[in-house]
């Protein structure tokens, strides 16, 4: 894949990744007005809604027509049965909504949708959307990664936004923490033994304690990795993620020089 084919690419992904975030915004307000079903996967923490779908299927249809050749692994056609593997093509990696359960709270921001695409096993362009807050991130490797906003009156600005602070410690950083939806005994005591070595005071009785100056919990790997790059937060922990929650915002965590 030539790098004239990469940018052809990336412009259709920033396109079709407005059209998928106006079919959210068009999905959160059928939910206030109407109301419809949540269902769920995993547990309750693991939930799927109409647009998830109706979202994934329009940006596989989209892709089907321009990129015949190329591959999808998808969420939600992943969780219907759909066990694609990743190879050596050129592969769509889509989360439809990251940050479902905030999609289906009212005026909760933290959602978007998050296009990865891969060549070569390797993620290559990173598109994150959130309708929401019209916040629009992108990465390509080897060009760099931009946010577009109406802050910036919809022109795109380099990431990170400003130049990064010295972290001479965790001390000194704010750190994104998601719970996920393995919650079983043996993930959450990880989890747990995690959180508390990293917000605990280890100069006053908690072993490893480093005591980050803040954590956060947006409900978003997508948009997390996004907000890394941004400088907006400085790093982002997890475990138990999926290919398709992070492909999309390696990409652009990388190219901002995370």
């Amino acid at each position: 894949m030539t790098e004239l084919d990469l940018n052809e690419v990336l412009q259709f992904c920033l396109d079709i990744a407005r059209k998928g975030g106006e079919a959210i915004n068009a999905g959160s307000e059928k939910r206030l007005r109407e109301g419809t079903a949540i269902d769920t996967k995993l547990n309750t923490a693991d939930l799927l809604t109409e647009t998830d779908v109706a979202v994934e299927n329009l940006i596989r249809d989209a892709f089907k027509e321009k990129y015949p050749s190329f591959k999808f692994i998808g969420e939600e056609s992943y969780s219907a049965g759909e066990k694609e593997v990743l190879t050596e093509e050129p592969t769509v990696v889509l989360d439809p909504i990251d940050g479902t359960a905030n999609f289906t709270r009212a005026n909760f921001p933290f959602t978007c949708i998050s296009i990865g695409i891969c060549h070569k096993t390797q993620p290559v362009i990173g598109v994150v959307y959130a309708p929401r807050l019209d916040h629009l991130y992108y990465g390509l490797a080897g060009h760099g990664s931009f946010l577009v906003s109406p802050q910036f009156k919809h022109e795109p600005r380099r990431l990170p936004l400003t130049q990064p602070l010295p972290l001479p410690s965790l001390r000194q950083a704010i750190v994104a923490l998601e719970w996920g939806s393995l919650r079983d005994r043996a993930a959450m005591d990880k989890k747990l033994g995690f959180f508390e070595r990293l917000v605990g005071d280890g100069e006053n009785g908690v072993e490893g304690g480093q005591m980050v100056q803040g954590v956060r919990s947006n409900g978003s790997a997508a948009l997390n990795f996004s907000m890394v790059a941004a400088g907006t937060l400085d790093c982002y922990h997890e475990i138990g993620v999926w290919i398709w929650d992070i492909c999309a915002g390696l990409v652009i965590a990388r190219e901002a020089g995370g």
